[in-house]
């Protein structure tokens, strides 16, 4: 005899997972069905989306580039959901809601990736990928509309940057996962780059975690699997979590934060800002649709959506076209 989804979810999940039939519900209520939960469909409808489509030219490190080889936001994007899924299966979590989180986690985030979101963040002023994300399923999908997606998916969306408190056990495993997934790939795209090599590695997350990138994910995912057993909070054991943070802190020496990445920011900036007071001057130039969604709130919060969403080739074309 098939089971329906939900009698799926018992015999599989463990009692703290995140259970579809007991979900806190969407905004706006929606009939469910039995064939996928409410968390399948909320993943269903974000893969399905404009804005997930525009991540493949997004940038994560590298802007614009050559290689093929390198990450783009959306292989990103793919790499936490891989890493955030295993961990959720190994420990009899919701698969379907970690893999709606994952998937939606950066819909918000800015061309040119972080050095967009600071631009944006000093031009418009309080902006933040994360909120954006929300902003973008709640407000900005489906000609205005949104994907009317659970709370609990809009939740680990919403927090899954840094370590803020989140509503599932779900999305505390984003949270990780995507720290785990853009330490090992930022790694492996700057030794493409060669902005750094195997060799210039701190010897300390070298010994601990390993010296390939398949040996880190797989050693960070054992240590996961090791202090999460308990479910009181999805965490790293202390060892690797240093060795992690240690990654981290060399990727802000040697390749976020380095005089010519800090040169290519600044430009950026200045770019953003004089497209931004050109749309500001010129609203005619704004989608329709745009405008129409933003007539309660400010025409800056229509350029700032509208540029948010652009993806690098697209605001780079509009740069040129703009003379800037």
């Amino acid at each position: 005899m098939l089971l329906d989804a939900f009698e799926r979810e018992q015999h599989i999940l463990v009692p703290e997972a995140a259970h579809a039939q007991n979900s806190l519900g969407r905004i706006v209520p929606e009939q469910e069905f039995p064939v996928r939960t409410c968390f399948q469909r909320d993943r269903d409808r974000i893969i399905h989306c404009k804005s997930f489509r525009r991540l493949k030219d997004k940038t994560q490190v590298f802007i614009a580039p050559d290689d093929d080889h390198y990450r783009t936001r959306l292989t990103h994007t793919l790499e936490v959901m891989q890493i955030a899924r295993t961990i959720s299966r190994a420990l009899g979590l919701n698969e379907d809601l970690t893999e709606a989180i994952a998937l939606g986690h950066d819909l918000g985030h800015t061309p040119f990736g972080h050095a967009g979101e600071r631009a944006l963040d000093k031009i418009f002023g309080g902006f933040h990928h994360n909120e954006q994300s929300l902003r973008v399923v709640d407000v900005l999908e489906k000609d205005g509309r949104g994907l009317n997606l659970t709370m609990e998916v809009r939740d680990g969306i919403l927090n899954h940057s840094g370590r803020r408190k989140t509503i599932t056990l779900e999305a505390e495993v984003v949270q990780l996962a995507d720290r785990m997934a853009y330490v090992n790939h930022d790694i492996d795209d700057a030794l493409r780059a060669g902005l750094i090599t195997n060799a210039q590695l701190p010897q300390m997350p070298v010994a601990v975690l390993g010296a390939t990138i398949s040996k880190r994910i797989n050693a960070m995912i054992f240590s996961v699997l090791e202090a999460s057993q308990d479910l009181r909070g999805i965490r790293m054991n202390q060892r690797e979590w240093q060795a992690m943070d240690e990654l981290r802190n060399f990727l802000f020496e040697k390749v976020y934060r380095t005089p010519a990445t800090i040169q290519q920011e600044n430009k950026i900036t200045e770019q953003l800002k004089l497209t931004f007071d050109y749309l500001l001057n010129h609203p005619d130039i704004l989608p329709s649709g745009l405008r129409q969604q933003n007539k309660s709130s400010s025409l800056s919060r229509a350029v700032c959506d509208y540029i948010a969403g652009m993806t690098d080739y697209f605001a780079l074309r509009l740069f040129n076209q703009l003379g800037f």
